[in-house]
């Protein structure tokens, strides 16, 4: 009689969550054991809406124990190091962790040394971050009396690339109702040279920033903050180009440029787990190497990455996790029943709800050539066209997709 197969999944986010559920739901021989040192698990993709005001925070969050899913073992415990040859893993205080399977999907971790004086200024004053607190994101933008508003990103990849403008809009339309629109000047600095990826919803994002009076800087890449004088300095990239300018106080210093700021919102610099970083199995980004369609590391056959730490070019968002499941699930599935890889691939489907009013909002579908691949289902909801702007997307984003968040996706269920 075969032995059982003993899986081991690094974390107890999205990825990890999900992907205990449906393997848990396979008629396979196995054990589950997850790996993660937090108390409580957070729907993140709502804290954009707490951070405009318009959700509450404490239902964003539920203690860990209640969303592991029935016989899946818990290892309160943070993992240091990897013995891939071994088939280990090294955890902090428990010691050596062997497996059969791994799952690696720890999520990634903010590194505020890549942007100097961000550390020390954020969830502080006027200087606000809806990645680590939509609670003084709200209080910013609703203490906000006029002058220079600028959202901007870093140069690392982040966790759903739309949201840094997402709360931008939320936060013009909060100063149209205040009527201090005409005291303040928003802008938005970021890396790219796009305002997005995908060519159909930029076109719709393009018009938004219009209505809106937005300030749009691109090729702004945010190297230090001076939160004392409220400046955030860039390095400008030659691709560099402006719409909408404006008449901002801006400094100069050692080829760097200044844009003074009364409130600023931004995204913090992230990073793989260094625990990923200094392993065998990061790859030259230092990112989980993992292969673009299969999911499969590159190297050990038996270790599995998906999630906002795996080293592929797609959005970092939980609707990407989405499909990314079923693919490792399929594949760790087949390895124990036939030892040969499934048939399942990722395509690089990642969506992002993009939020552009109170009551509006346009939903980015894409692949990894950034085709637009809009679900069919959405016809169902009598929406015909998902890179316009849509009350019923909103609906969908405040209502819908938590609901299924928390009672479909994270007990394995197909969505």
């Amino acid at each position: 009689m075969s032995k059982h197969q003993k899986i081991v999944i690094i974390g107890g986010g999205t990825a990890g969550i999900m992907t205990a559920a449906s393997l848990s739901k396979q008629k396979l021989k196995i054990d589950i054991l997850l790996i993660e040192p937090s108390e409580n698990h957070y729907y993140q993709p709502a804290w954009t809406l707490v951070g405009a005001g318009t959700y509450d925070f404490e239902k964003t969050v539920r203690p860990m124990e209640n969303v592991i899913p029935d016989g899946v073992n818990w290892l309160k415990d943070s993992v240091v190091g990897f013995e891939p040859e071994n088939n280990c893993i090294v955890t902090k205080f428990s010691g050596k962790v062997d497996y059969d399977f791994l799952v690696v999907a720890p999520g990634l971790v903010y590194d505020f040394s890549l942007v100097p004086g961000l550390g020390e200024a954020i969830d502080k004053g006027v200087v606000c971050s809806n990645y680590t607190d939509p609670i003084h994101t709200w209080k910013v933008i609703q203490e906000f009396k006029g002058g220079t508003a600028l959202f901007t990103q870093p140069t690392t990849p982040i966790k759903c690339g739309g949201a840094p403008q997402k709360i931008m809009y939320l936060a013009e339309n909060h100063f149209r109702n205040k009527r201090i629109s005409d005291k303040s000047k928003i802008v938005f600095a970021t890396p790219g040279g796009v305002i997005f990826g995908v060519k159909p919803i930029a076109e719709t994002l393009m018009k938004v920033n219009e209505r809106k009076d937005i300030n749009l800087r691109f090729g702004h890449q945010l190297v230090k903050i001076d939160a004392k004088n409220q400046i955030a300095w860039y390095a400008l990239a030659p691709n560099m180009t402006e719409v909408n300018p404006k008449e901002l106080e801006i400094s100069t210093n050692e080829g760097l440029v200044g844009i003074h700021y009364d409130m600023l919102h931004t995204a913090p610099p992230s990073v793989a787990p260094k625990f990923i970083q200094d392993s065998p199995l990061a790859n030259q980004e230092k990112w989980l190497d993992v292969n673009l369609h299969t999911l499969q590391h590159t190297r050990y056959q038996n270790i599995f990455g998906l999630g906002d730490a795996a080293g592929i070019p797609t959005a970092k968002t939980g609707a990407a996790i989405r499909k990314q499941v079923p693919v490792v699930v399929n594949n760790i599935s087949e390895m124990i029943t036939s030892n040969t890889i499934g048939d399942k691939v990722y395509n690089g489907y990642s969506s992002c709800p993009l939020v552009t009013d109170y009551g509006k909002m346009v939903l980015a579908e894409f692949d990894y050539q950034n085709n637009f691949t809009p679900d069919p289902k959405l016809k169902q909801m009598l929406i015909f066209d998902s890179s316009k702007e849509h009350w019923r997307l909103w609906m969908l984003k405040k209502y819908g997709l938590p609901y299924l968040y928390w009672n479909k996706m994270l007990k394995g269920i197909d969505v």
